[in-house]
């Protein structure tokens, strides 16, 4: 899969409006998908095994999209094949009054990837250019006045910009993910969690009054994209409407992303070759 056509490069100018939802690629059908993504699972674990034995790099994978567009089941369906003790799974709700005491990144730091492990952020520090700025929330998080003023959203995009590129000088690799689904998805998903019983407890009325916010998100998600999408953090805007071609595409994403890292185990030198050596013939010299 080529994953270029679904990567915002930098500077580009985003119109989500003009991006299909409903795009399967070259892809058919979902049995073929789903037998590319179990292939894309097994080469996930592989590369995780090697990452974590070489402890060098971090792997932030962020997840955003509306509400009902699939990030639980993308991290699901397409993580299952992750080894928990390198994997770390980090949802991000409302502020509690403690973080609101801190600048916003203050609680994303406390759960970043450590080096060899991967991690995955079901949304994130860009909630702060989203929901705060939909609902004008910026005037409750407690800020000096004069860091409040019109031009408070260009300097979070260049914060995010600078954190962004200070994690990655850093060692950490990040993939930013944008589940891009349509507005009549949407409603056939909400309605699907109110008419299926098995699915009544995923609904909330809340999801419809964001609904009702859906021009503001599409303009904010926009902009937030076009402004912070660069080549050490690129933002990756994937066709959500097919939720079979939506895990596959941020599987081949994860995996293309991993495989430029030349992940390899550690080299073993001579001197550990010899003890490993003089242990195996301990070993095998035992006494039953």
């Amino acid at each position: 899969m080529d994953i270029s056509e679904f990567k915002i490069k930098e500077g580009k100018e985003v119109k989500l409006a003009h991006i299909q939802t409903d795009s399967t690629g070259k892809f058919e059908s979902k049995t073929e998908a789903v037998e590319k993504l179990e292939s894309n699972i097994d080469r996930m674990a592989e590369l995780q095994d090697k990452l974590y034995a070489q402890d060098r790099y971090s792997v932030l994978i962020i997840l955003q999209a509306m509400d009902t567009a699939g990030k639980d089941g993308i991290i699901k369906h397409v993580m299952k094949g992750l080894n928990p003790q390198g994997t770390y799974v980090q949802s991000f709700k409302q502020p509690s009054a403690e973080e609101l005491d801190h600048d916003y990144m203050w609680r994303v730091n406390k759960h970043l990837p450590e080096r060899g492990r991967i991690g995955i952020f079901n949304r994130s520090y860009y909630e702060e250019v989203l929901v705060v700025k939909v609902h004008d929330l910026i005037k409750s998080q407690q800020l000096p006045d004069e860091c409040i003023n019109d031009k408070i959203w260009e300097t979070r995009y260049r914060q995010i910009r600078d954190y962004e590129r200070y994690l990655s000088e850093n060692g950490t690799v990040i993939v930013k993910l944008f589940i891009h689904i349509s507005k009549d998805e949407q409603k056939e998903r909400l309605l699907a969690r109110i008419e299926e019983a098995s699915k009544n407890w995923k609904f909330s009325a809340a999801d419809i009054k964001e609904r009702n916010y859906w021009n503001e998100y599409q303009k904010c998600y926009q902009e937030a994209i076009q402004e912070t999408s660069s080549e050490h953090a690129p933002w990756y805007v994937i066709p959500g409407d097919k939720k079979w071609f939506a895990r596959l595409a941020v599987s081949e994403i994860v995996v293309q992303t991993m495989e430029k890292l030349k992940l390899e185990y550690p080299t073993v030198s001579k001197d550990q070759l010899a003890i490993l050596e003089e242990c195996r013939q301990k070993l095998m010299n035992e006494n039953d």
